[in-house]
């Protein structure tokens, strides 16, 4: 089968928009990437730099709490929870711009690919603080690389601040650094970076990799850390002396410096088996669970031929036949369900701007975890599952047909025609059992609740 339109945007963008016209031509998917980061820019996350304040404000009362009783203690105390509250309130505000910019933009293979790297790239927050700014983190350390050198969006993840707390490496010493060598036993080598970038970030698991080449990337990577500002930081006098070896190659020695991180974080990149983990991951988010060889191979070719050139990679992906197969593509997630669905409602800022805090979790947080997809908290670095069946569960089911059963009338009280609104969400194609039950419907909210139900849309 060859481009469709239709398919463009329900397989590979953010779903059908009766508002938003689908893109032409693969060459039109492709150069959406090439134009400004628009939804970035209209629906901005919180900034990183009010994090770091609110940061050094939360280090502060908490420190002086250590110190204070009674009637101070609890000013403290209150303090402290307001702190968490308004992070907790831009955790939810991050899930209303995402959805925002599903709804809005025409550039929805821009979009989806940010979701599929925010989640190869997994970081949660552990606390309200850092979990309200994941979003932060996938604004500053992919959006920016999406279209370009795989080599670099490695680079700035694995050394963004939420990553490296993430996985523990703030803590990381080298045995025989100066560091450690003062006696100071409170920390020590921490091998969970290294670990992931390997495994889930580049060679994939079952790679010709060993423990030992896991080891002497851990001690690489010592120097890296984060500063009391919540800031990016390399420190030498942390960092294992001497250099390493790492799949044969040596990188680093005496005096420890950056440059030899990222020579190995660009080095890995380009590996063979990092060509075949990462064309292998994109057929299977975009295309199938069950992925067609053919298809991984020539999305595989084209990144070894270019070094991970993002771009010249997607282009293989959709250039090829197997990609545009008219087969039933893979079940959308709970939050791909809910924000394609506010895209076919064609619902805008006006329509989320009145949503206050409970509201929001009643509308979108709450759901998504009723899904099986609470927002921006797998569990584990390995991400969301891409298989039918993690998302195929009786709950799971259960909340997707109450979310639009209950939810669409609430965001967009004037309800889209249900005749029209079948093919504006399920194209021309869309099944005639939906069209009929459509019609047949008792009311309008009854309608759009069993198209957004029914299997062709739950599919993508």
């Amino acid at each position: 089968m060859s481009f469709s339109p239709d398919l463009s945007e329900t397989r590979f963008g953010c779903g059908l928009s009766p508002v938003i016209a689908a893109p032409g031509s693969v060459e039109a998917m492709l150069a959406g990437l090439d134009r400004p980061d628009d939804m970035a820019t209209r629906f901005p996350m919180l900034s990183y730099s009010v994090f770091i304040e609110r940061h050094q404000q939360d280090l502060k009362l908490k420190k002086q709490l250590k110190e204070a009783s009674g009637a101070k203690a609890d000013d403290l105390k209150t303090q402290i929870r307001a702190i968490n509250r308004e992070s907790q309130h831009d955790r939810q505000q991050s899930a209303v711009q995402t959805v925002l910019r599903w709804s809005q933009t025409g550039q929805g293979f821009r979009e989806r690919l940010a979701r599929f790297w925010g989640d190869h790239f997994t970081v949660v927050g552990k606390s309200a603080l850092p979990a309200s700014v994941v979003s932060t983190y996938i604004d500053e350390a992919i959006r920016p690389h999406l279209s370009g050198s795989f080599g670099n969006m490695l680079v700035a993840v694995t050394t963004h601040p939420m990553m490296l707390q993430y996985l523990n490496q703030k803590g990381s010493v080298g045995p025989g650094s100066r560091f450690a060598l003062k006696g100071d036993k409170s920390l020590g080598l921490n091998e969970n970076l290294a670990r992931e970038v390997m495994e889930l970030h580049t060679l994939g698991v079952g790679a010709a990799y060993t423990q030992d080449d896991v080891r002497q990337l851990a001690e690489l990577f010592t120097g890296m850390g984060v500063n009391e500002q919540g800031t990016f930081v390399f420190r030498p006098n942390r960092a294992e002396p001497g250099a390493e070896t790492v799949l044969g190659h040596r990188y680093g020695g005496d005096p420890a410096q950056f440059a030899a991180v990222e020579q190995a974080l660009q080095d890995l990149a380009v590996h063979p088996s990092t060509a075949n983990h990462i064309a292998r991951k994109l057929v299977v988010h975009f295309v199938s669970d069950t992925p067609d060889p053919a298809l991984v191979d020539h999305v595989a070719a084209r990144y070894r031929e270019t070094g991970g050139d993002l771009r010249a990679v997607y282009g293989a992906l959709l250039e090829h036949p197997a990609a545009w197969t008219d087969a039933p593509g893979n079940v959308k997630p709970g939050f791909d369900f809910i924000a394609s669905a506010c895209r076919g409602l064609a619902l805008g800022a006006e329509a989320m701007a009145p949503l206050q805090p409970k509201q929001i979790n009643q509308l979108f947080m709450v759901p998504l975890t009723k899904m099986g997809q609470e927002w921006q908290k797998p569990s584990g670095p390995n991400g969301w599952p891409e298989e039918d069946q993690a998302w195929i569960t009786p709950q799971g089911l259960s909340a997707r047909i109450d979310w639009a059963l209950t939810v669409p009338g609430r965001l967009r009280p004037e309800l889209p025609d249900p005749r029209l609104f079948v093919t504006q969400v399920l194209g021309e194609g869309a099944p005639e059992s939906v069209r009929f039950a459509a019609g047949a419907a008792e009311t309008q909210a009854e309608a759009v609740a069993l198209v957004l139900a029914s299997p062709a849309f739950q599919r993508r």
